[in-house]
């Protein structure tokens, strides 16, 4: 669902903002921002038979600063849309429905001799307030050490009914360690608000996550059979409201709210793309990726009829919200580090280098089982960063570590945040025949990151061409490689001690080739 309906989804996300645009400029534009533009709805929530709920939702977030250079997103703004809500609504929680310590380009470098991992969306977070978050299939991207530090350094909960930790043959809930003690990674969490006539209200959570990131330290149980289970205990415990947290393909939670009874709301995440899904059951909410927007939900319930009614707002995180300082201070630390590290490679990480007029495709699974518009422009920036001839390009799809998509202006550090990895782009001359059996295994290893993103290459009938002439086994071709493929890491058999290599010219450090991003940076300026 997350492939096949891509470009769709963006022209409904299009048609959505226009609206919300409107909705701005209908409530003194900004003020809508920090939910001052007061509604019908938000006059009538605080009443001695009701308690109101605001949970603000965020999901599928990589970056802790603004992109498209500036224009977008960025975890200080977000902060201040809900230190806004939290300080008009006490009964206000902020969410995260998994994507979060990775991938990213700050996580991939190296902070007093250890990688990052997502140490910085931590600090962010604890420094946000944030209430719960659950996990994402990326949470485990990173190693069982790490993720363990990350769990360690959170001061906010998480909760997840379908993960957990493996240790050979034995299984155990995942834990966080503070201050010595090991608190266990509860299945279902949930808080007890105050209501008008001195009773209680009781809210449940219960997180369930795909399982599309097999690792060897994690297990996961069947979302569907663990939602259920979480929500009858969350019933026993006995919970007025229930809302999953979830990280789910969409069929996957449109599942889960018609066959779970008695769910009253989803935050979801995975799909990046804003939706308010209606189902027979619970409506299913997601909020764009890397924090483009979040979603606001207002949960009124009522003490007579015990019911609940739930309505949502979507709201545009662009560079007219401001920043909340005391989380703008951590981001402004972490950016000093990159822009320092970025500096290596280029002197400006925030100058424009090319205007895409349509969705460049960086997302994860188009990227490693299928050519994608910017996979081959990648592609033939490597082939146009030598002076030489070259015949074509190839990369692998897994060091493609956005899993996002760039429009617009694209800066510098989209390139990076694309390529976190960098490394050099080799020119190899190799037999045809060792060409074929190359793109032969790409191709079979589409779903991996071993899948080859291509230029100057097409198959017809089961036949390779090269510039649109069948690929000889008994000719030489130059070809531009990623030097990570040159490592027999993704292809075995593609080292330097290949007999059907030739030679491997690899670039000086003037060279654009030196550094994939910069040969990429370089060729995007080019076609200005």
């Amino acid at each position: 669902m997350k492939n096949t309906t891509f470009f769709q989804r963006f022209k409904s996300s299009a048609l959505i903002y226009k609206h919300i645009y409107g909705v701005l400029l209908m409530c003194g534009l900004f003020s809508f921002l920090v939910i001052g533009c007061k509604t019908e709805k938000d006059s009538q929530i605080h009443t001695q038979n009701t308690v109101a709920i605001k949970l603000i939702q965020v999901n599928d977030v990589y970056e802790i600063s603004p992109l498209g250079g500036g224009k977008y997103g960025g975890m200080a703004r977000v902060a201040h849309i809900s230190d806004s809500i939290k300080r008009q609504f006490p009964n206000s929680y902020l969410v995260m429905a998994g994507d979060f310590l990775n991938p990213s380009l700050l996580g991939t470098l190296k902070v007093d001799g250890q990688r990052v991992k997502g140490r910085q969306m931590i600090e962010v977070m604890n420094a946000m307030d944030f209430d719960l978050a659950t996990f994402g299939n990326h949470e485990f991207d990173i190693k069982e050490k790490e993720l363990q530090q990350r769990l360690n350094e959170s001061t906010f909960n998480w909760v997840s009914a379908n993960v957990f930790q493996k240790n050979g043959d034995s299984l155990d809930v995942f834990h966080s360690i503070k201050k010595g003690d090991s608190i266990a990674i509860p299945e279902t969490l949930y808080y007890d608000l105050d209501a008008p006539d001195t009773s209680k209200v009781r809210i449940g959570f219960f997180g369930v996550t795909i399982d599309s990131n097999p690792k060897d330290f994690v297990y996961y149980s069947d979302y569907l059979t663990a939602a259920k289970a979480a929500v009858k205990t969350l019933q026993t415990k006995g919970s007025d409201i229930v809302i999953g947290l979830t990280h789910l393909e969409l069929e996957q939670d449109i599942k889960v709210a018609n066959e779970v009874p008695n769910i009253n709301f989803i935050m979801g995440g995975h799909e990046h793309f804003n939706m308010l899904v209606p189902t027979k059951g619970a409506t299913v909410a997601k909020a764009d990726a890397n924090a483009k927007s979040v979603y606001v939900h207002t949960l009124v319930y009522d003490l007579v009829s015990k019911t609940s009614n739930i309505s949502s707002e979507l709201v545009l995180i662009t560079n007219k919200v401001p920043s909340l300082p005391r989380v703008q201070k951590v981001v402004a630390k972490w950016d000093a580090i990159l822009e320092q590290e970025i500096k290596t490679v280029v002197d400006n990480p925030n100058e424009v280098i090319y205007k895409a007029e349509d969705f460049l495709d960086a997302t994860d699974t188009p990227t490693r089982s299928t050519q994608t518009n910017l996979g081959v422009l990648i592609a033939q920036a490597m082939k146009e960063s030598f002076n030489t001839p070259v015949d074509g390009a190839l990369v692998n799809g897994g060091s493609f570590r956005l899993d996002d998509v760039l429009q617009g202006d694209i800066v510098s550090l989209d390139i990076f945040r694309v390529l976190p990895f960098g490394g050099g782009v080799l020119k190899v001359a190799l037999t045809g025949a060792l060409l074929l059996e190359v793109l032969d295994f790409g191709l079979a290893k589409a779903g991996t990151g071993a899948y080859l993103q291509r230029y100057g290459f097409d198959q017809k009938m089961g036949v390779w061409y090269i510039n649109n002439e069948a690929v000889d086994a008994s000719q030489t071709y130059n070809i531009a490689f990623s030097d990570y493929l040159l490592k027999g890491f993704d292809i075995p058999f593609l080292t330097p001690e290949n007999p059907g290599i030739i030679n491997i010219y690899s670039p000086t450090e003037s060279e654009p080739a030196y550094d994939i991003r910069r040969a990429v940076i370089t060729f995007l300026k080019s076609q200005n």
